[in-house]
């Protein structure tokens, strides 16, 4: 029996740093989960189908379960859990979320919010039909889908007045 190859690797999330030494193979998913205690961003279905695991990466929308831990050593990790900005007790978009109702079981939310945050900062929230359009890669198994694209048109009005994003 071989051992597993494992290195040191250094990860940069919402602002906080964590050595780590993982399994060369290990996703940024359950390096997040796993090794950062950070459990917020959820493991879906693994294979880049469902969205759950969404989290930003420098900036980006990424998918950790098809992203290596180590393909994000010195880039900037956002998780949901990371989102809150400033002194604001939430994020506009978590807001939102909430004040429309647009999550049920909750499972996907975290990952649901994260695309929207950057759905709105890329420009794709200017109407229903384009909103959908950026958002499809995350799945609503309980089929919150009108009031995920009314928490998100409502947060990006707010963002447009001001609200920071």
């Amino acid at each position: 029996m071989t051992a597993l190859a494992t290195r040191p690797l250094t990860l940069e999330v919402n602002g906080k740093r964590h050595d780590l030494r993982l399994d060369t193979r290990t996703t940024l998913l359950d390096a997040l989960r796993e090794h950062a205690f950070l459990p917020g961003t959820k493991k879906g279905c693994d294979q880049g189908q469902c969205g759950a695991c969404t989290v930003h990466v420098d900036g980006e929308r990424v998918l950790s379960c098809l992203t290596l831990a180590a393909q994000a050593e010195g880039r900037q990790i956002k998780t949901i859990e990371g989102l809150q900005t400033g002194d604001a007790v939430m994020h506009v978009v978590q807001t939102a979320f909430i004040e429309h109702d647009a999550f049920q079981c909750g499972y996907c939310t975290p990952g649901q919010i994260m695309s929207a945050v950057a759905c709105i900062r890329e420009g794709h929230a200017n109407s229903d039909d384009e909103i959908r359009e950026y958002m499809s890669g995350n799945i609503c198994r309980c089929g919150a889908y009108p009031h995920i694209v009314a928490a998100v048109r409502d947060a990006a009005g707010r963002v447009k007045k001001g609200a920071v994003l």
